[in-house]
């Protein structure tokens, strides 16, 4: 009998899984045990085939192969390498000494080649705070490995390696094996090339660029309305370019979120810019919001966690789908439920929203082009729920500019480069004010708390108990006007929001006119 380690993950969250293989006298057989799934079951074919076309035999007799603990659900083919390994130790083909305090991590080809796996980043996080002093991955999972400090990656190309390494002998030069179809190279090429486009670009458009501008340096969502070709989108994809670099701490958890979906590019492991997640409105709710039928696995909230999710023909998409965001908007986070396995996922994410005003998408320009009738119009708004718009801070109508406006704004409109910098001033006061909480925006920070330890000025506090006493706010909407009279505070470097700002912040939850001030952020001096 001899062990080796894993990891499984659930969710994010991992636990050591100490992998048992017993060989003994009785019909030649092997069998699994331990709560493992159909792709762990079949380990038993590829293990046996890897062992053999390395260059020694199978056991002749009955080998159990027990992954510990049994009461804890296993999925993944990263159980390979710590099956085949414990294999080979208790033939006595490799000492026990070298297994106790390592964790084995990749799948093996039928010829013994290790291929690279998904979550490798979290379960080696797992693997260090579990106090294993080092990790055995695919060559190609190493450098998300290594991101993991306190722990000691190995990457090997083969079980035949592997066996030379825990014996001393000189490793075999084995080919090298390819990483994972980088399914995630949409997702980060795309970020890439979205940062690179320019708020200026958009024509006209002074209060929705300003409103951009806002919804970067506070974090707050964002729902723009307009027919289509009038700018949504193109705002939209330049978002991402207003917004910072992520903190090391926050660049980790994305990475382990994308490593665990297999969308981590392999030559840059660690995401360090926000992720631009836009799925298509077809999208399932799973695939929104995770799940799956063999293993729960991230959808595009988490993975858009510390990132924006930009739903484009927002009421195109199934309304369970809608109403899904919900609860994520408000905690940060999905917890996916299965009969036997519950996963948590981060979702902290900036979401923004594209609508038309009405299914022809002509509503609000010419009336003679609209066909549509009342009913229609309120039936395709309703689609989008009213607790979803409540948990949106900012709302836009963007309207065709006229040619004066035009004219007006030509040459007049800051660059990207240029915003970013008043973006990332403002989230250097946010950053200041909140220091020593775990809060780091604006839109973080609970109603309750901002009351208490931030409060706005007489005169803005004024402004909102009115807005409160004419009942034209919720109490939900009113802690998101303090965050908004904040973010425009940081924007406008006033200490307080005064008066002026708490209007603002209302015209910007409401959809109204902007004031001139704020207007000029966005304009070249």
């Amino acid at each position: 009998m001899a062990a080796t380690h894993a990891v499984t993950l659930d969710g994010l969250a991992g636990r050591a899984v100490e992998v048992e293989v017993d060989i003994s006298n009785g019909m030649p057989a092997t069998v699994v045990v331990g709560l493992a799934d159909t792709i762990v079951n079949e380990a038993r074919d590829r293990v046996r085939a890897a062992v053999v076309n390395s260059g020694t035999s199978w056991p002749d007799q009955r080998v159990t192969i027990n992954l510990a603990p049994s009461t804890l659900p296993k999925s993944g083919s990263h159980y390979d390498l710590a099956i085949a390994l414990a294999v080979f130790a208790a033939k006595r083909l490799i000492p026990a000494e070298p297994l106790a305090d390592t964790v084995f991590l990749g799948e093996l080809a039928l010829d013994g080649r290790l291929r690279a796996v998904r979550g490798v980043l979290p379960a080696t996080m797992a693997a260090a705070d579990a106090g294993f002093a080092r990790v055995v991955v695919p060559e190609s999972n190493v450098p998300e490995a290594r991101l993991v400090p306190g722990v000691a990656v190995v990457g090997v190309r083969s079980l035949r390696q592997s066996v030379a390494m825990l014996v001393g002998d000189e490793e075999p030069d084995d080919p090298p094996v390819p990483p994972l179809d980088d399914v995630g190279g949409l997702a980060w090429g795309g970020t890439e090339r979205l940062g690179a486009l320019d708020v200026a670009d958009v024509a006209g458009q002074e209060e929705s660029r300003t409103a951009l501008v806002v919804a970067a340096a506070g974090g707050h969502h964002l729902f723009m309305v307009g027919p289509p070709g009038i700018g949504k989108t193109m705002l939209a994809h330049r978002l991402p370019g207003l917004l910072p670099d992520l903190r090391d701490g926050d660049a980790l958890e994305v990475s382990a979120v994308h490593s665990l979906a297999g969308t981590l590019a392999a030559d840059a492991p660690l995401v360090r810019r926000p992720p631009f997640i836009d799925p298509h409105h077809t999208a399932s709710a799973v695939a929104i919001v995770g799940g799956g039928s063999r293993s729960i696995r991230p959808g595009a909230l988490s993975l858009a966690h510390r990132g924006v999710l930009f739903l484009d023909e927002a009421p195109e998409f199934a309304s369970n789908v809608l109403d899904a965001l919900r609860q994520p908007l408000e905690s940060g986070h999905v917890v996916v439920s299965r009969a036997a396995q519950t996963a948590v996922f981060p979702a902290r994410f900036q979401l923004v929203l594209a609508a038309n005003p009405c299914p022809c998408g002509q509503g609000g320009t010419v009336a003679e082009q609209c066909e549509c009738t009342p009913l229609m119009r309120r039936r395709y708004r309703d689609r989008i729920s009213g607790p979803v718009r409540d948990r949106i801070d900012i709302h836009r109508v963007l309207t065709a500019p006229s040619r004066p406006e035009l004219a007006h704004a030509l040459g007049r409109a800051r660059s990207t480069a240029d915003l970013a910098v008043v973006v990332a001033e403002a989230r250097d006061r946010q950053r200041s004010r909140y220091r020593g909480t775990s809060w780091l925006l604006n839109s973080d920070v609970p109603g309750v708390e901002l009351r208490k330890q931030w409060p706005v000025s007489d005169t803005g506090r004024a402004v909102l108990d009115s807005q409160l006493r004419a009942q034209k706010l919720s109490a939900r909407s009113a802690d998101r006007v303090l965050r908004l009279s904040w973010s425009v505070a940081d924007l406008r470097a006033h200490d307080v929001p005064d008066a002026d700002d708490v209007d603002i912040a209302l015209a910007l939850r409401r959809g109204s006119p902007l004031g001139s001030e704020l207007r000029d952020l966005v304009a070249a001096s």
